[in-house]
């Protein structure tokens, strides 16, 4: 190997957190859509021609052809076939069936094949592969076992990457680029030697001077101060009898995210350089939740568009807990999923979506029928530019043997998600809105909804959550569940990102811990403007030091909400308090803020006992042009939250649905879409002139209802 050609690992590092030196490409959702296909949302399938005889390759690649997709997805985890030894490349097979997609008509997302090394590479330099938590190293055999910015492995990667994009990055099939596959640490944090000494490199980098990093780590408490960076160990509970520094494990949570995001640039760096300027990049991101060291707005300048992956009956979802719900999945996280995603860089496509039965789930239930037909509407509804199935065989051997594919383990017959991908096909041609991308009505443009939401905030909350049920991201999705019940459009936004009140009437704001004061200025800003601003409990908590403020509970935004906040309270889940809002009583137990309201504050809700009943724990107030409102209580079910947010809308001019629980809704050129992950039929809110084009007015479980409506 020669060291001339690695990259080193400090400059990766510090480039983490700076824009790329590659501006992306002059693409947006229709241009994307229309490099995949013809088409108002193009649908293409997952090939895999190395698990298979040559023999068959025609016949598969034309049968996706002819079936109605419009591309196929090649050699994510194909590096052993394409690099079968050091330095020795057989490209043929692959040339072969890039012409095979071609002369079918098929377009081709080609991906860089890093997340499986082969074995010659791990075996013959195992210092690449990444450790877990009770440091035991990861060996060849799975996926996503290798530590993505080793130099070793950095150099290896370099060389597969630009060998592919030399031979594929002009050829008129291959529409775009996926770097490596659901990108993560298989272990989600390592503890590598590797990790070790480069961990204080990245301190250095950060804070300069070891005073700057005690103070910002508060290394005073228990004696933890440090008289250089050397010193410093990586933070594993495992080895910490009473619990890690709480800014310590942030922070490595911080540098595993730079880590991963430079690994990701590093890539998108090979094929720039590699590629045409028509080709686009892009990487898919997976389970946000599960995943929340991945964190894809760390690559926002670096990649074209961000694209996401989801498998809605895992059993590990959040969905809507009725008899049916295992059997139609999570349409929340599916939703969220696709906001995040288009959030980064103003549109997305879906890279992987069950066509049936999957394998690694809880229970792996055959989903409801009509259900597979159902996601793909929900992803056309949440203006996905392409929907990408995830696979067209079902594999006979590996790990992934009963994950049903587009046909039968024949090859050849059709199975049951196999015939609703194609019936979904036939019927979004039908809508002949080809050519359009139109994702917002007027009536959803007076909904529109700014989602204040980082990975950083949650990994923080997380990390201490105060109260053992206080997760993080099911206080996110009772918010998110409530705008999407009333049919409001979401755009995730960062902290820094302006938010313009006549694009986003409304931002949401649930419990941002940590805030600089130019964030709540930022904030006073968008209300003086127009803007409708909504925050929640622990917002303001902190700095970004993750220290209290030395001065009242909250206090940066006590001008801003009109009221103080002394105290919080938390219950036991057996015996919860009640908050009284419009005369119902709703149940707490998890958090709750006392608020003590300023003259000109309007009170929203109090609570209804405990020894603070009649305390006010909600507030609304008008600041000149705009409002801020603050509920400071999570009741159990979301319910009171999803009431407040109906009412505070409504009282600021926003039309709104009452949609029940996982009823979901979207409007797409011209057209609603209505879709029922519920167990429960549901008699759709149609209005006089609306004309149904697909579907019925009773929308049953699995079903998927299309209006006419330019509303």
């Amino acid at each position: 190997m020669k060291t001339a050609r690695l990259i080193p690992l400090v400059l990766v590092l510090l480039l983490a957190t700076k824009c790329s030196m590659y501006a992306t490409g002059p693409f947006n959702s229709l241009y994307l859509s229309n490099s995949l296909g013809q088409g108002d949302m193009p649908i293409g399938v997952y090939y895999y021609p190395e698990h298979w005889s040559p023999d068959q390759w025609e016949r598969d690649l034309k049968h996706i052809a002819d079936l109605g997709f419009a591309f196929t997805h090649f050699a994510e985890f194909a590096w052993a076939s394409l690099e079968p030894e050091e330095g020795v490349f057989t490209f043929d097979w692959l040339d072969e069936v890039v012409e095979i997609a071609h002369n079918n008509g098929l377009k081709i997302i080609m991906c860089t094949p890093t997340p499986t090394p082969p074995a010659w590479l791990t075996r013959k330099h195992p210092e690449i592969l990444s450790v877990n938590s009770d440091f035991i190293r990861q060996e060849h055999g799975s996926r996503l076992h290798t530590i993505y910015d080793h130099p070793v492995y950095l150099h290896h990667t370099r060389i597969i990457v630009e060998k592919m994009a030399q031979r594929y990055g002009d050829h008129p099939a291959v529409a775009g680029w996926q770097i490596d596959n659901e990108p993560h640490f298989g272990p989600i944090v390592d503890y590598s030697e590797f990790a070790e000494k480069q961990f204080p490199v990245w301190l250095r980098h950060k804070y300069k001077t070891i005073d700057s990093l005690n103070f910002a780590w508060g290394t005073a408490f228990w004696s933890q101060i440090y008289n250089h960076f050397d010193q410093i160990p990586l933070p594993n509970a495992n080895r910490a009898a009473q619990g890690v520094n709480p800014h310590h494990l942030l922070d490595y949570q911080r540098f595993m995210m730079d880590r991963l995001a430079a690994a990701i640039r590093f890539q998108a760096g090979i094929l720039r350089e590699n590629i045409s300027s028509g080709q686009w990049v892009t990487t898919n991101y997976a389970y946000f939740k599960f995943l929340p060291l991945s964190d894809p707005f760390r690559n926002r300048n670096d990649l074209d568009f961000v694209s996401h992956t989801m498998y809605l009956t895992s059993g590990y979802l959040n969905d809507e807990g009725g008899p049916l719900a295992f059997r139609l999945g999570s349409g929340k996280e599916l939703a969220f999923s696709a906001d995040l995603a288009a959030s980064v860089n103003g549109y997305t496509g879906i890279m992987e979506i069950q066509p049936g039965q999957i394998n690694w789930g809880a229970i792996n239930p055959q989903p409801l029928p009509g259900a597979v037909r159902m996601w793909v509407w929900h992803t056309y509804a949440l203006g996905d530019a392409f929907v990408c199935a995830y696979r067209f065989r079902q594999p006979l051997f590996g790990s992934e043997q009963t994950h049903k594919g587009i046909v039968d383990t024949d090859g050849v017959s059709l199975a049951r998600g196999g015939k609703e991908y194609v019936q979904a096909i036939g019927e979004i041609a039908q809508l002949g809105t080809a050519g359009k991308h139109e994702f917002l009505s007027g009536d959803d443009k007076r909904r529109r909804t700014a989602f204040l939401f980082s990975f950083d905030n949650m990994n923080d909350i997380e990390n201490h959550r105060h109260h053992q049920d206080f997760e993080s991201w099911q206080h996110v999705y009772d918010y998110y569940a409530a705008l999407k019940s009333m049919g409001a459009p979401v755009t995730i936004v960062q902290p820094g990102d302006r938010v313009d009140p006549s694009e986003h009437p409304f931002w949401v704001v649930p419990a941002y811990q940590q805030v600089n004061p130019y964030m709540v200025d930022q904030w006073k800003e968008y209300v003086r403007r127009g803007g409708n601003l909504i925050i929640s409990l622990r917002t303001a908590k902190k700095d970004t030091n993750g220290h209290l403020w030395e001065a009242p509970n909250q206090q940066p935004i006590y001008d801003l909400i009109g009221a103080r906040i002394p105290e919080f309270d938390h219950l036991p889940l057996q015996y919860p308090g009640t908050v009284v809002y419009n005369g119902n009583e709703y149940p707490f137990y998890r958090w709750g803020d006392w608020l003590d309201p300023q003259p000109g504050t309007e009170v929203l809700a109090h609570y209804g006992d405990q020894f603070y009943e009649g305390t006010a724990t909600a507030t609304y107030r008008k600041l000149d042009r705009g409002s801020v409102s603050y509920i400071g209580v999570w009741s159990n079910d979301g319910k009171l939250e999803k009431d407040i947010l109906n009412d505070l809308y409504t009282k600021a001019g926003a039309s709104v649905y009452k949609l029940p629980a996982y009823v979901f809704t979207g409007w797409r050129n011209g057209h609603r879409v209505f879709v029922n992950y519920s167990s429960l039929d549901y008699e759709l809110p149609l209005e006089s002139g609306q004309q149904i084009v697909l579907g019925e007015p009773t929308l049953k479980p699995g079903q998927v209802t299309v209006v006419k409506s330019e509303k």
